[in-house]
């Protein structure tokens, strides 16, 4: 396993993280638009991390949303005697109360969070506290103020932020900056080599800011995986199960495919190893529900694509545009 910076701090991450959205037990599971959340079960989870471990994977992703807390929970109870062998991140924000009109920017609600964040988490600090979305509601100035305040406390390390716009980052730093508080340090989007759109304004952004991107869903809900496939049975009990697959987006993988057999590698070293020659790219979260799916993100990390690499990558794609959500 290689590791890096997470941003302009004091973090080392491994470059492959562990996110933790499907921990926290079917009987935890949200309901609706979040049902993939929090499925597996207490042992199940003991053997991902486990296998997290074993693959030098330091790097561990959740949120108060996933699982309803049960992710959270989980991984309090077995990170416990390693819990300074790893960066811990959790995020708020993002559907914990029942209710839309909650601000989750305010300070009021940031504390509550954290608090309870700790407490599932069973740990004294939180290594990375992130903002899951903006809070169009609240001033970012007093979330940041609030945000601080867990920063001198010792109760939170560094912070982060999700699903922010460049101009949001932007203004964020600079209200961090010349409020004397702390700044974000990382921002968490979507990013895969069939969704780039942050290759447009948030990369150029986290480069100017010193902040370090986690790109999530690199491996495209599986379709960078290989095991979707045309003319064949839809896996059950996926992401995409259920979900048709337009035939431009099977000509664009069974063309990443050959381009990854012509260098020895799996389709998944093309979709990470891509996504880390990104000076930007800190740490990609690659989630998992079993140990040989973490043994194969893991490996992935081995592989970094040279210049030429690259090149050719970049034109596979572009002959392939309208398969790529920009």
């Amino acid at each position: 396993m290689k590791y890096r910076q997470l941003g302009r701090s004091g973090l080392t991450v491994s470059v492959v993280g562990l996110g933790c959205n499907n921990f926290g037990g079917s009987s935890t599971a949200i309901a609706g638009a979040n049902a993939a959340y929090g499925l597996m079960d207490l042992e199940q989870t003991r053997a991902v991390v486990d296998a997290a471990f074993d693959e030098g994977i330091n790097f561990f992703d959740t949120a108060d949303l996933y699982g309803n807390g049960g992710s959270e929970t989980f991984l309090g109870q077995i990170l416990k005697d390693r819990r300074h062998d790893v960066v811990l991140a959790t995020k708020w924000g993002a559907g914990m109360d029942a209710r839309h009109d909650i601000a989750w920017g305010s300070r009021r609600y940031i504390r509550q969070a954290c608090e309870a964040s700790l407490r599932r988490l069973d740990t004294d600090y939180i290594d990375l506290y992130q903002m899951h979305w903006p809070d169009g509601r609240t001033p970012i100035e007093e979330t940041i103020a609030a945000l601080d305040e867990l920063v001198q406390e010792g109760k939170v390390r560094y912070l982060g932020h999700s699903h922010f716009a460049p101009w949001l980052m932007a203004d964020a730093q600079w209200i961090a900056k010349t409020e004397g508080h702390e700044r974000f340090i990382s921002a968490q989007d979507h990013y895969s080599l069939l969704a780039r759109g942050a290759e447009a304004e948030l990369i150029p952004a986290c480069d100017r800011f010193g902040v370090g991107l986690l790109p999530y869903f690199p491996l495209a809900n599986g379709l960078l995986t290989g095991k979707y496939r045309r003319g064949r049975p839809m896996p059950e009990n996926t992401r995409m199960a259920g979900k048709p697959i337009d035939d431009r987006l099977y000509d664009l993988i069974e063309a990443l495919i050959g381009y990854a057999e012509e260098r020895g590698r799996t389709l998944v070293d093309i979709a990470v190893g891509a996504l880390l020659t990104k000076d930007a790219v800190s740490s990609v979260i690659t989630g998992a529900t079993k140990a040989a799916q973490i043994r194969s993100n893991a490996a992935a990390a081995s592989w970094l694509p040279d210049a030429k690499d690259i090149n050719v990558l970049n034109e596979l794609l572009k002959a392939h545009e309208s398969a790529v959500s920009h």
